[in-house]
């Protein structure tokens, strides 16, 4: 309906409402009207809001976005107090961002005149555009972790994910894959330069089709100072500084805008008071009036730096070509980029007592104080930490290394970044957990446990963080700092490589405090990090025990001062032995037969060898009603033979000990059974008084209480809690995770009087005592037993004598039977520490990882082992020695070879081909001169008048030669004419040229035949008369005939090359007797005619037919060694006067070009110790199908990178061959123990016939892989391969574990210590993760499904019972 006009202009129109057609009156918005301004309403209502200002807008964002604010529900005042264990990581929500481009579109920049014309209204110039990656056009993102890589999903925050990309290693030189490729306008500044002079700027931008309109563009005036850096000139004058100005060996350019002028007037003034030569760079427009005073000098100087910022890399460059200009290192802006070029080393080493006395000026606000003096070194290690160095500090056990890591932590909380400690053993850090629990903000990660990841200070095992670089966790770009404890356990053969794999995989950004024992070579290891790092490691520690130690023997109940201060005292020793000699002077004469101890222990070695079978199954443990007694099995005679035995001793040493106030004392077995015996033996000793037993009581108690009935009633906690009360210890990997750390925080109280133990308790628990004694200075290391190390002993001896407490501590070394010797004694106590040595090994997740990344090779992982270290340094020296290689001495040899071949007599040169074939030869000759030439039947054919070949004197070129006489009883070599192509000397028959016979000639000719005698002509008959065959002539003879020299001489049968089928007509008589001319002339013509066919040699002996070799490889060797003679001999060097000396050349020649073959091989990746094993290793992975024939890693890499705790290609090939589907969660965590259990001998267990089929199945997949890793050349036997990756010793174990069978129960089915089987059901609970991982990646739900049963069957009550140092006691 049409518009209704009303009175004021009220406009409403009439409509039809409902469906019974009723009419309805509507109002007319303004924006309906004809003239919606003038017929506004007199009466608007007031909006809805108010209007928004600046300052409304600017609180609304801070209320809402920057106050931070508590939901009050749940941190109300009511729940103050309360603690909630909550995953911040799960539950954070992250807002979704649009996902950053993986490329992106930049132009290309052309020179003017190659520019094509565009049609277009102003006639600019259109630039083409590529396509290149986002990643190559940002500086610094492979290096520190950067974007473009985006941040993952929080749930992969901190232990990373496969899909992650790892971040790119510190020190890692920018390969050929990831090298930035910027626009060349962009690199050398022109785009800038054209742009300033007025030229056409880039109107559209890549991708869009219009532009924007600049208007027109004018020339702006501006002025570049280019100079050279003044400090390389010294107090040079103005005039050489104009001439090193000049040649722009180094320019520097500096701006402050470059819409701007660079330099004011001024500023040009004072550089020119300072002696800075200057001069400008002018743009089209620019006025100066020193371009006007000097056009010329300018105009060059112009045209020279132009050139100079079109080749050179300046400072301007670097900041055009960067799309993140804010994060260029120092070196970068101030032109010393290449300084880590010119340093020899990179451990540095600085003067602790000057940084010691102005330490409190050089730190004034230190980031936590400590309630005690600082030593030297520690202040000098703080001091490097506050500048953001690296340092590697190396003390003695107790000397305060912690307080370096504590200052790491305070600095990581200061500068609101993370701090990372890492710890080879888990009781470390639990340990160390405890300890900064109370000063800082600490977080826990290890295999099973993680407590407060988002603390900013974090304690982990090396593993740990070696997954997460390898996974690329986004936790990585927090961190500033990771400690590196236990620097030492480097040279640990199993473990030892994950410390060389994270120190190499750690990016640029974090730095290292490394904490080590005294080692030989820690410049060197500092040396090595630095190098890796490119960056430099300050070095830094003391030799100074905190404590020191005197070192005793104890033998006969009497203590022997052998060594103090780390000086020895021979005089202990002889004391000693002294005592030794009267005992057994006295022993013999009394009661030889008298029982000495020594059947029951002598220097510990027979008790550790019988370790793994000294508990039966059955009678593993003691009833409760035993506790106290022997809980081992075996003849009881001998058990109480040994305890008194054992009993007499130790009761002799801790009484001795106690009368001297040296208690608590640790004392050093190698064996865990030696341990526990030892400690059982000493039932009736009672070191505790009534308010320790107390204290222990309650404290066992407490500590117990967590955990159920049955488990507190297990034979090893009442055992250990009987020995507890009586002041007795025991400390090894066999006991209970819980009964251990009770022992241990009992010890450090100070109510534990006697503690045995293996060596792992001075590795992994921080407890010094008051004593420490070595039980044997022997041990078994799982393969030999031998002696102590020097640092082992160190490490050890290193927990006597606690710091505040106590002036010396003690060290006390048990004689049994005999004392040791002197040497021994000197090399364990006071001998050189071992050095680091590295332990790097390529594993099959290493180079899956690595695969995994284009941007990361494995050579570049293997060049950077400590392994490659001291080759890879010596680079640089063979990169100069091969430059200089192929310039200098290549030229002289080349023109010695030029006038060889111009005065060659042969013609055509060939000695370089003669020269192959003589080396080729001298290898057969090596070869078959033993199998052939010396065999019997060789020697029956070696008869006067056969043809043989000879070795020359020189033994360079080969002679023919006829055999003239055998060995004999006077003589043992074979006489034997050869022809030479030399000239001999002069003889009667030969005429001087121009000089008198008696003086050295330069030149001879033959004598004509009318001066020569009847007996000298050449074919004169032999005569026909019999001799004794006696040799009177003097050998060597040398003569010539038919104008070739020859030479009679004696040969050993070595000298032999060849032995041919022809014979000759020999004289013996005239030959060997008379020394006739002519017999000697008719014999080399006969040798001559021989060569009348062609060869210069007659055909060889048959092999088959007359040497009778049967060995077929043999026979062919031997056709190649004769047919190479034949060749030699037909070659033009052959019988050359001047072969000697081209011999020369040409070895002069071969030897330059192998040495420049092998030093070009020693710098390539080839040359690398491990490339043999990596490469038989990628064949492996391409046989099983982890990776491709391009090397891209499949499926099956990615699940193989998955498996951290077992034998990786074993556990992907089990899972793709889908094993485990017929087995039950039970049965396949069961067989699943076989990848993570580690005991070699234990008892057989008794299986089920699935897992029995299962178990078989298993151990042929490994014994098949081992095979496979075999055929590709890997030094592994397949055997030794299954049963080093499968112990099936807990199989039986876990599975009644997982079915719900006590602890109690289950440690009766195997002699395996209890402490073994928590360690191996807490590890699988792990694999079982890892697992899952694999089964989410393969798309298997169902074996997803298993795993997450089997991890909830198995953990449950005392094994996986929370650690003492998390939970408190």
């Amino acid at each position: 309906m049409n518009r209704v006009q009303a009175g004021n202009e009220l406009g409403f129109r009439v409509g039809f409402s409902g469906h019974g057609g009723h009419l309805r009156v509507e109002p007319l918005y303004t924006a309906e009207r004809d003239d919606a301004v003038n017929s506004l309403p007199d009466f608007v209502s007031p909006p809805a809001f108010a209007k928004e200002t600046k300052e409304s807008i600017k609180k609304h964002i801070e209320e809402k976005y920057l106050l931070p604010r508590l939901e009050p529900d749940q941190f109300s005042a009511e729940k103050a107090e309360n603690q909630w264990d909550f995953d911040w990581f799960s539950r954070v929500k992250v807002p979704l961002q649009p996902s950053l481009p993986r490329s992106v579109v930049v132009p290309t920049w052309e020179l003017p005149f190659r520019r094509q014309k565009v049609d277009t209204e102003n006639g600019a110039w259109e630039p083409k555009s590529v396509e290149v990656d986002l990643s190559e056009q940002m500086y610094g993102d492979q290096d520190s972790g950067f974007f473009p890589r985006m941040v993952g999903p929080p749930k992969d925050f901190l232990r990373g994910s496969v899909n992650n990309r790892p971040f790119r290693p510190g020190g890692l030189e920018d390969s050929q894959s990831s090298e930035r490729v910027l626009p060349e306008g962009v690199s050398s500044g022109q785009w800038v330069q054209e742009l300033l002079n007025g030229g056409p700027a880039q109107t559209v931008p890549p991708s869009f089709k219009q532009s924007l309109d600049l208007g027109d563009l004018m020339p702006y005036p501006q002025t570049w100072s280019v100079y050279e850096d003044q400090s390389s000139h010294g107090n040079a004058s103005d005039e050489n500084s104009v001439c090193r100005s000049m040649s722009l060996v180094k320019l520097s350019i500096q701006f402050d805008d470059l819409f701007k002028k660079a330099w004011e007037e001024d500023t040009f003034s004072e550089l020119e008071r300072d002696g800075v030569f200057n001069h400008s760079y002018h743009t089209a427009g620019s006025e100066s009036p020193k371009a006007e005073a000097e056009p010329e000098a300018k105009a060059s100087i112009s045209n020279e730096v132009s050139k100079g910022l079109e080749t050179d890399i300046t400072v301007l460059d670097e900041i055009l070509s960067s799309a993140k200009t804010a994060i260029l290192t120092d070196e970068a802006v101030t032109g010393n980029s290449d300084k880590q070029l010119l340093k020899e080393g990179w451990a540095t080493k600085g003067d602790s007592q000057d940084i010691a006395d102005r330490f409190y000026e050089l730190v004034p606000d230190m980031a936590i104080e400590f309630p005690f003096e600082l030593d030297n070194f520690q202040k000098e290690a703080i001091c490097c930490l506050e500048k953001g160095e690296s340092v590697f500090v190396a003390a003695h056990t107790s000397a305060g290394k912690t307080v370096v890591a504590e200052y790491a932590f305070a600095l990581a909380t200061k500068h609101c970044t993370r701090a990372v400690y890492t710890a080879p053993i888990k009781t470390i850090s639990n340990q160390k957990y405890r300890d900064f629990c109370g000063k800082f903000d600490v977080g826990l990660l290890t295999g099973d446990v993680s407590i407060r990841p988002e603390a900013s200070c974090l304690i982990m095992t090396t593993e740990i963080l070696r997954s997460m670089l390898y996974r690329g966790a986004d936790i990585i770009r927090d961190i500033e700092w990771v400690i590196f404890d236990e620097v030492h356990y480097v040279n640990d053969v199993e473990r030892g490589v994950v410390w060389e794999e994270v120190i190499i995989m750690l990016p640029r950004h974090i730095n290292f405090v490394l904490l080590s024992a005294t080692v030989p070579n820690t410049f060197e290891f500092a040396d090595w990090i630095g190098r890796t790092k490119q960056k430099e490691i300050r070095v830094t520690g003391t030799t100074k025990r905190p404590v020191p130690l005197e070192h005793c023997l104890f033998y006969s109940g009497e203590l022997y001062k052998v060594c103090e201060n780390e000086v020895f005292i021979p005089k202990g020793i002889k004391d000693a032995k002294d005592s030794q000699k009267k005992k057994t002077s006295n022993a013999v004469s009394v009661a030889p037969k008298q029982y000495t101890g020594s059947s029951a222990h002598q220097d510990g070695n027979k008790s550790q060898k019988h370790e793994a079978h000294s508990r039966g199954k059955q009678n593993k443990h003691s009833s409760a009603k035993d506790v106290g007694k022997s809980s081992y099995s075996g003849n009881s005679q001998n058990n109480g033979a040994f305890r008194r035995s054992a009993a007499s001793n130790w009761l002799l040493l801790i009484n001795k000990l106690s009368k001297k106030s040296l208690l608590p004392v640790v004392v050093f077995c190698f064996s865990k059974n030696y341990c526990d015996r030892c400690a059982d033996a000493l039932t009736g000793t009672d070191l505790t008084s009534s308010s320790e037993k107390s204290e222990i009581r309650l404290f066992c108690d407490k500590a117990f209480s967590r955990l159920k009935g049955s488990d507190r009633n297990l034979p090893q906690v009442l055992r250990v809690q009987s020995l507890l009360h009586r002041g007795i210890g025991v400390h090894h990997a066999g006991l209970l995770p819980i009964v251990k750390e009770v022992v241990e925080m009992l010890f450090c109280r100070g109510v534990i009087k006697v503690l045995f133990s293996t060596e792992t308790f001075a590795m992994g628990v921080n407890a010094p005592a008051r004593t420490v004694v070595f039980d044997a200075l022997r041990k078994f290391d799982g393969k030999e037993f031998r002696q102590l190390l020097p640092g082992e002993y160190t490490q050890m001896a290193g927990r006597a004598g606690r710091r505040g407490l106590d002036k010396t501590g003690t060290v006390v070394v048990m004689c049994r039977d005999e004392v040791p010797d002197e040497s021994d004694l000197r090399r364990v106590i006071v001998g050189s520490a071992t050095r680091l040595e590295s332990q790097f090994r390529l594993t099959y997740i290493m180079i899956l990882h690595l695969l995994r990344v284009e941007e990361l090779k494995v050579e570049d992982m293997l060049k950077r082992s400590f392994a490659e270290f001291h080759a890879q340094k010596k680079l640089p020296e063979k990169q100069q020695l091969l430059m200089r290689k192929r310039s200098l001495p290549i030229k002289n040899i080349e023109a010695d070879l030029l006038i060889y071949s111009s005065r060659c007599i042969k013609g055509e040169p060939a000695i370089e081909d003669y020269y192959d074939m003589y080396m080729e030869a001298n290898e057969y000759n090596n070869k078959m001169s033993e199998a052939v030439m010396q065999s019997p039947y060789a020697q029956n054919f070696l008869v006067p008048g056969r043809v043989v070949v000879m070795k020359s004197g020189t033994g360079i070129d080969n002679l023919l030669g006829v055999v003239l006489k055998g060995p004999s009883n006077t003589n043992r070599q074979y006489v034997v004419l050869v022809t030479k192509s030399e000239i001999p000397p002069p003889e009667k028959n030969m005429v001087s040229i121009g000089k008198k016979s008696s003086e050295p000639s330069q030149g001879y000719f033959i004598a004509p035949k009318s001066k020569r005698g009847f007996e000298e002509e050449f074919y004169t008959k032999p005569s026909s008369r019999k001799g004794s065959v006696v040799i009177k002539i003097e050998l060597p003879y040398h003569g010539v005939a038919a104008g070739v020299g020859y030479e009679a001489k004696g040969f050993d049968n070595k000298e032999f090359l060849c032995i041919c089928d022809s014979k000759i007509k020999i004289d013996q008589v005239r030959l060997l007797e008379d020394g006739n001319k002519s017999a000697f002339s008719q014999t080399v013509q006969q040798l001559l005619d021989l060569k009348s066919d062609g060869n210069k040699y007659p055909p060889p002996l048959d092999p088959i037919k007359d040497l009778k070799l049967k060995d077929a490889e043999s026979v062919e060797t031997y056709y190649k060694w004769t047919s190479l003679l034949q060749k030699m001999s037909m070659n033009k060097c052959h019988g050359c006067v001047k072969l000697e000396e081209h011999m020369k050349l040409a070895r002069e020649i071969k030897k330059h070009k192998t040495d420049l073959k092998d030093l070009e091989f020693q710098m390539s990746d080839e040359a690398l110790l491990q490339m043999p094993a990596f490469q038989g290793r990628i064949d492996v992975l391409k046989n099983i199908g982890c990776i491709d024939d391009d090397l891209v890693v499949q499926i099956k890499g990615r699940v193989a990178c998955e498996m951290n705790s077992g034998e990786e290609l074993i556990c992907t090939v089990c899972l793709f061959e889908n094993q485990f589907e017929e087995l039950e969660p039970e049965e396949a965590v069961a067989i699943m123990s076989a990848f993570v259990f580690q005991q070699k001998n234990t008892s057989a267990p008794s299986l089920t016939s699935k897992l029995a089929k299962a178990k078989q199945r298993l151990y042929d997949t490994a014994i098949r892989l081992g095979e496979l890793q075999a055929q590709y050349n890997l030094q592994i036997d397949p055997e030794e391969y299954a049963q080093e990756n499968l112990k099936f010793g807990l199989v039986e174990v876990v599975y009644e574990w997982a079915k719900g069978t006590p602890f109690a129960e289950i440690c009766e089915l195997t002699d395996v210590p209890e402490g073994l089987i928590v360690r191996t059901i807490v590890r699988l609970d792990e694999t079982c993760r890892e697992f899952k991982n694999a089964a989410a990646i393969m798309g298997n739900s169902a074996l997803h499904k298993k795993m997450d049963a089997a991890s909830n069957a198995i953990k449950r009550d005392i094994v996986f019972a929370a650690s003492l140092y998390v939970t408190g006691v």
